[in-house]
């Protein structure tokens, strides 16, 4: 069965559970964005499927990440941000290749380097992510510690064994309404993805998996 024929089904089925709110969201359920100028063009009225559930450790807190898919091969990821409100956090991973395009490489290096107080400038913006970016960043995270795990950690006990530990390095933009991130995993791997904070409200509809 095809992606659109799945959500056409699963409009015609009768829910199974109630879902109102991100934070509900399971493996096979699928949300509508907004159509709206004001998100990126590869989220615009597109209709994406949590693939899978992951969780973030820390410390003190635990933290879902809803890996999405539409109807292209690239994989985005959703998680929520609570402050005085809650926001979405839509992200999307970029090479390094890519990291050189936006920043000066020295710049961005100064991310990994104390006290943890890099600014960062966007030097040009490839066309494929227009709308993701700021034009100057802060640093707010250095060598956050943590453990990235593969499962949702609502349904199960978290172990360090079945976790891979990272440091996490961030930047947010001026106006607070994007960021950039970089996890760094034992032997030195490094994922970096860029992030745009939206109102929970851009989410549309859901539909739950049937």
């Amino acid at each position: 069965m095809g992606f659109f024929s799945k959500l056409f089904s699963k409009a015609e089925a009768k829910p199974q559970r109630e879902l109102t709110h991100p934070s509900q969201l399971r493996q096979g359920d699928i949300i509508v964005l907004d159509d709206s100028f004001a998100l990126p063009v590869q989220l615009r009225g597109q209709s994406l499927e949590v693939s899978e559930v992951n969780s973030y450790e820390y410390e003190h807190s635990k933290e879902c990440e809803w890996v999405l898919r539409g109807t292209s091969d690239e994989l985005l990821f959703l998680s929520v941000y609570k402050d005085d409100e809650e926001s979405l956090i839509l992200s999307r991973k970029i090479t390094r290749e890519t990291v050189g395009k936006i920043f000066d490489l020295d710049q961005f290096s100064q991310l990994f380097d104390e006290p943890g107080k890099a600014v960062l400038d966007v030097k040009s913006v490839p066309t494929d992510l227009e709308q993701w970016l700021g034009q100057h960043y802060r640093q707010d995270d250095f060598a956050r510690f943590g453990y990235f795990h593969d499962c949702d950690h609502r349904d199960n006990n978290l172990s360090i064994k079945s976790g891979d530990s990272f440091e996490r390095y961030s930047a947010i933009s001026d106006d607070e309404k994007f960021a950039i991130e970089a996890e760094v995993y034992e032997g030195g791997e490094t994922d970096v993805v860029v992030s745009l904070y939206r109102p929970i409200s851009d989410i549309r509809q859901y539909w739950p998996k049937t």
